[in-house]
């Protein structure tokens, strides 16, 4: 367990580059679409050389082989748990600072209970309990930042997140029971499986149709100067390095209650993207309220892993 959540830990500090370098792409002007389709862009130039370079020419043809045959699971769990995912969170940072924007992202620990419960997993009822403390904590920081009168900006911000709380865990889920066999999902070749960064290079593919069709809705026009090099960064570590350790300790987690721990520790995100902004971005520090938003989310991540061993 301990293990595990370390791991964990280590990818919430890698993943909160994405929420600090959105917002510095959000200032600058680009468009969010771009700030989305290039990570998914680039990630799969970066995983194909480098599984091509490590693993062999072999194991390549073996995941192209894989998006063959399961074309249209991959497609759905990687416009699930990658595309919507991340397009959501790549809005919310036009109008929330990158560490509101991480703690609203820490829901995905109660998104995840659902969703787990959703493919038959149980729980101890106390789980929830902490995960309510967990709620509670995203709520204050969020009051925190925004003035009552002016609630656009707030839904504007928080919903989105609130969505790609669900996305994410869903489609990283939909990929964990179809490596167990489960009925009604194809039943992928478990080498595949247990590499993580085949998981994410599979995702990744997937979820190109979905980036072409909101390409198509949404009309972004050109990416900025500071769009490629970015994105860039945000596909090497937090799309590459994050997302395959989260995806390892995920993998190797074999009970419900560690799979719901190991997505705990993604509340990390939040003291590191604050702190990313405070040093790069010249953020002020949150208020009193902020401050207490946080410790409360703190908190209950501290209490919702202790009752998951």
């Amino acid at each position: 367990m301990i293990r595990l959540m370390i791991i964990g830990l280590i990818s919430g500090f890698f993943f909160s580059t994405t929420f600090v370098l959105n917002r510095v792409m959000s200032l600058g002007g680009g468009h969010w679409f771009w700030s989305g389709a290039l990570r998914y862009g680039y990630m799969l130039v970066f995983l194909g050389i480098g599984i091509g370079a490590i693993k062999g020419k072999p194991f390549f043809l073996a995941m192209l082989k894989e998006l063959y045959l399961n074309g249209f699971f991959w497609i759905i769990s990687g416009s699930i748990g990658f595309g919507a995912f991340y397009a959501l969170i790549c809005f919310s940072a036009d109008h929330s600072p990158g560490w509101v924007v991480a703690t609203t992202w820490q829901l995905t620990i109660i998104a995840s209970l659902f969703v787990l419960q959703g493919f038959g997993r149980r729980f101890p009822k106390k789980i929830w309990i902490w995960a309510l403390l967990l709620f509670g904590g995203v709520c204050l920081v969020n009051l925190s930042y925004f003035e009552i009168n002016h609630i656009k900006p707030l839904l504007m911000g928080a919903i989105p997140v609130v969505m790609a709380a669900f996305c994410y865990p869903l489609g990283n889920q939909l990929v964990w029971e179809a490596g167990t066999g489960r009925r009604g999902l194809p039943k992928i070749d478990s080498y595949l499986l247990d590499n993580p960064f085949a998981k994410v290079f599979l995702l990744s593919a997937g979820s190109i149709p979905f980036w072409v069709i909101l390409y198509l809705l949404t009309d972004p026009g050109q990416p900025s100067p500071g769009q490629w090099a970015n994105t860039a960064l945000v596909a090497m570590l937090s799309g590459v390095v994050a997302t395959s350790l989260f995806l390892y300790a995920r993998g190797k987690a074999d009970t419900p209650a560690k799979l719901a721990a190991v997505d705990a520790t993604q509340c990390s995100e939040v003291v590191f993207a604050l702190a990313g902004e405070v040093i790069f971005l010249g953020a002020g520090l949150p208020n009193g309220v902020g401050v207490a938003g946080i410790i409360i989310t703190g908190l209950g991540l501290t209490a919702f892993a202790r009752s998951s061993k």
